[in-house]
């Protein structure tokens, strides 16, 4: 889904009563269209508007879609006191000045509500208020392009008077514009199905265009207005979200043509080169975030709270896979985390129901922890005995074993809160688990890490095992090489990876 496709669908459950709820106290579209009559007639015996030719009645088969029922469908031509269109001057590009009364073109409507005032062109005052005096646009008419590109709309603003415009442009002005929303109006002329039955009785001549008749025509779905107006509220506070996952499916697009063939792995490499966000200096070294680790891990072991472990052979310049930015630094997984191996549970402890969970080989899939695959569980006593294999939150979990052909082991999952709340988990063997306890590294940036292909293609070299089996062992995997950014940068990968991500399936299904 693109971004387009979001908006449009986010359009489309406004119109049909779907993006808020209705409430009974706000009446009813049938009593506001009857002040809406009320007003034309008031206006007609004023001698202020003219009247119009009847519209024809809406028959059943013009009506696209069910709306709630306190709604109505409405001709556009029933809420209007005028729809015209604007005038090509005397002379066409002749008439036109450097400076003098707006003049709009269809270029100049840009869509929803918005105008573009940019390569503006001008007329003069005597043009606008004599041959151009029938399309002197006014605050709050509705502009819908006819010609050329057909169906885009505007709103004139107050602060964009003067204006008028030419024939490519028609404009309809409302019979009181403060019985209706005018942004609901435009977000209904906008919506998918609207616009097809819009556009879709165009005259096709050189030029396709739009007549008087089809804009008057054309059916809109009208809502009690304070509804509209929750409408467009609601609207309005979702569209910034729209903007931006359509600039992350861009970003996500423009990947997936670097990378086709499997557009996640792609995303996961970019992330650990240092070319998914950008580096700031602010952000300090990896090198800095790495001493800073060995000092925390140092303290740990002075108190007692985590082991010494043997040191990790230096990195050589011969094993670096690829090049990484100048602030950040190649390192052993070791050197981040704590590696924490499971407890050998024998079945004959196990017990139908308790409130401790053993966490097996078949519970463990990436960034899944299947609790209700073949659960087992152990006594009360049982758990008191083996404390120190209960899984924490933020530990990452690890298959140590699995069918070396499929290579469907090495799957890897972050432990949240939520995985804590039905059961207290406990590691079993050939499971292993990592540990954050220094609380310096980012541990969804580490998880994201372990899961790219240059991190596993470190992992499948060393296994060892069966012609079947294939097994991790605890020290190959803490000897990892890991490049690690320093800390704020690892918050930003993280969190644009998350942007790209749910795009992720739908791309790879564009490549197949």
């Amino acid at each position: 889904m693109t971004g387009q496709d979001l908006k449009n669908s986010i359009l489309q459950l406004a119109i049909q009563g779907k993006l808020v709820e209705q409430r009974e106290e706000e009446g009813t579209a049938k009593e506001l269209l009857e002040k809406i009559e009320a007003e034309k007639k008031r206006l007609i015996r004023e001698g202020k508007i003219k009247k119009q030719k009847a519209l024809p009645t809406i028959k059943e088969d013009e009506i696209p879609f069910d709306i709630p029922e306190n709604w109505k469908w409405v001709r556009l031509g029933d809420l209007s006191s005028l729809i015209t269109k604007g005038t090509t001057p005397r002379g066409g590009n002749v008439s036109y000045i450097d400076n003098g009364i707006g003049f709009l073109r269809a270029e100049n409507v840009s869509g929803f509500d918005k105008l573009n005032l940019n390569d503006l062109k001008f007329v003069s005052e005597d043009t606008h208020t004599s041959f151009l005096k029938r399309s002197i646009l006014q605050k709050d008419d509705i502009l819908i392009t006819i010609a050329g590109t057909l169906g885009r709309t505007a709103i004139v603003r107050e602060e964009n008077l003067p204006l008028n415009a030419n024939q490519a442009v028609s404009l309809t002005r409302l019979i009181n514009s403060e019985l209706l929303s005018l942004n609901y109006l435009i977000y209904a002329i906008n919506a998918p199905i609207i616009q097809s039955i819009l556009t879709g009785k165009k005259k096709t001549t050189a030029i396709p265009n739009l007549t008087l008749e089809i804009i008057n025509d054309c059916i809109l779905p009208i809502s009690p207005l304070e509804e509209q107006k929750r409408i467009v509220a609601k609207i309005e506070e979702l569209m910034p979200y729209v903007d931006k996952y359509e600039v992350a499916y861009s970003e996500v697009e423009e990947l997936n043509k670097k990378f086709p063939e499997d557009i996640q792995k792609s995303i996961l490499q970019y992330a650990i080169q240092g070319k998914l966000v950008e580096q700031r200096e602010e952000d300090g070294t990896a090198e800095d975030l790495y001493k800073q680790i060995q000092e925390e891990k140092k303290k740990l072991i002075k108190e007692g709270k985590i082991k010494k472990t043997k040191t990790l052979p230096e990195i050589t310049e011969d094993e670096i896979p690829f090049d990484i930015p100048e602030n950040w630094k190649w390192v052993r997984l070791g050197d981040l985390v704590s590696f924490y191996g499971g407890y050998a549970y024998k079945s004959s402890t196990y017990v139908n129901k308790s409130n401790n969970m053993i966490i097996r080989l078949g519970n463990v899939k990436n960034d899944k922890l299947l609790l209700d695959v073949n659960p087992v569980f152990v006594p009360q006593e049982i758990a008191d005995a083996t404390i120190k294999y209960k899984i924490l939150p933020n530990d990452i979990l690890f298959t140590m074993t699995g069918t070396r052909k499929k290579r469907d082991y090495f799957y890897t999952t972050l432990i949240n809160e939520e995985d804590l709340n039905r059961f207290e988990l406990f590691l079993n063997q050939r499971v292993g688990c990592l540990r954050n306890d220094c609380k310096i590294i980012n541990m969804r940036w580490l998880s994201l890490a372990l899961k790219s292909e240059a991190i596993l293609s470190q992992i499948f070299s060393f296994e060892t095992g069966t012609a079947n089996q294939g097994n991790i062992g605890s020290d190959n995997t803490m000897g990892l090489m890991i490049p690690l950014p320093p800390f704020d940068e690892q918050e930003r990968i993280v969190a644009k990876v998350g942007e790209f991500l749910p795009y992720t399936k739908q791309l790879v299904k564009k490549v197949d």
